[in-house]
């Protein structure tokens, strides 16, 4: 845990333990069902796998994980006191929805954003067999321009090379705007309108493809009026 505040009040105890660089967001990512280090990773492209290897042991110790091993597969489950953190979570992710300031191009990633929507797909609204969304970012360097997301059986993966799939539909984006609307700042249709999203294949396919993604669970989150 970090240095003691030396006060009695359970938000500063608390806070000794989640108050650390990086902790909250491995929760985060815990109860939003990644289990193994590499997954945690993805959600965490920027934390250095050293650090999250010392988060997760602060929270096993703490008792906020569980590590399970079976043979080689390891996996890091949240106990109760980690499920209950979700609520925390919830409402502290909606607060930075209302009243936190536009984000800045530091905080754009096609990585983060592509696996945030890969745990939103609808699969009662995705086609049967492999459907394969290939999203290209025109804004981005070269080398993290192109994503792939295979949707198959109930599952999603997001690969920063080509599958080697037929492609379904290719999505050619903005990141800013596709990170606004996958927010809630912006709708599909206007995104669509303004020509800061394509989609490009089959029509059928090209007017589906936003209902095949449920949104971040903060784009529901009413935003402050806007002042006069």
């Amino acid at each position: 845990m970090g240095a003691s505040y030396h006060q009695f009040c359970p938000v500063a105890k608390a806070m000794e333990l989640l108050d650390e660089r990086w902790t909250l967001l491995v929760v985060r990512e815990l109860v939003s069902g990644s289990e193994r280090f590499n997954e945690l990773r993805r959600g965490l492209p920027r934390m250095s796998p050293t650090l999250l290897s010392r988060r997760l042991h602060q929270l096993v110790r703490a008792g906020v994980v569980e590590r399970h091993v079976d043979g080689v597969d390891v996996r890091y489950v949240p106990t109760q006191a980690g499920r209950e953190l979700r609520p925390v979570l919830e409402a502290l992710g909606a607060w930075g929805v209302r009243w936190i300031g536009e984000l800045g191009d530091a905080d754009l990633d096609p990585k983060l954003l592509l696996w945030d929507m890969h745990r939103h797909v609808d699969h009662r609204a995705v086609p049967r067999g492999r459907t394969v969304v290939h999203f290209r970012f025109r804004d981005v360097p070269a080398g993290f321009r192109d994503w792939w997301l295979v949707i198959n059986s109930g599952e999603a993966d997001v690969c920063d090379v080509d599958p080697g799939h037929g492609v379904t539909v290719t999505v050619h984006a903005d990141l800013r705007t596709l990170v606004q609307v996958w927010l809630g700042d912006l709708s599909w249709p206007a995104a669509l309108r303004g020509g800061a999203v394509e989609i490009a294949g089959p029509e059928v396919l090209r007017r589906a493809l936003p209902r095949w993604f449920t949104l971040s669970e903060f784009a529901a989150v009413p935003r402050p009026p806007t002042p006069v």
